[in-house]
């Protein structure tokens, strides 16, 4: 287990290698590649080692080893402290709390690092699962935005809890 490898109920979340976004990106079909950020493509192009705030980790099931998705963030804190995550679960294992468990780590990891005072994430204008992930996990929905690459977004923000 690497040192940024993240550890939840259910599962393992395996910060990914260089070696492993290149070849993800090189598996993607035309489309799914001109889906890619291009900010974040600039980022993965630009890195020199393995960075879990630019290339994210997969989600490994613990019982079984089975990758069941991906999570990770869009890039490594902003100046203001700011830094969104991003998640996805395969098909076969939707339903089963994967992504709620792999948003909470993220947060905690982000927080937890020192460097971010506030963990965003957007969702389609309509409700989705993640709606429901991101309320489980404590988000405040903030309101529709523009999103420069996916247009008209609900932007959802969680802060640190004050005890």
């Amino acid at each position: 287990m690497n040192a940024t490898d993240l550890e939840t109920k259910n599962l393992r979340l395996v910060s990914k290698t260089l070696a492993d976004v290149y070849a993800m990106i090189e598996a993607m079909t035309a489309g799914e590649k001109a889906q890619l950020s291009a900010d974040w493509l600039a980022l993965v192009r630009g890195a020199v080692s393995a960075d879990p705030w630019i290339h994210g980790f997969s989600m490994v099931h613990r019982d079984n080893d089975v990758v069941v998705g991906m999570a990770g963030f869009k890039g490594p804190p902003g100046a203001d402290g700011m830094v969104e995550i991003a998640y996805g679960v395969a098909p076969d294992h939707q339903g089963k709390g994967f992504a709620t468990e792999a948003a909470q780590a993220l947060v905690a990891y982000a927080f937890d690092s020192g460097r971010v005072r506030v963990v965003r994430a957007h969702t389609l204008p309509k409700a989705t699962a993640s709606t429901q992930v991101l309320t489980k996990c404590g988000f405040q929905y903030v309101g529709e935005v523009i999103d420069p690459e996916d247009g008209l977004v609900r932007r959802w923000d969680k802060v640190p809890s004050v005890i």
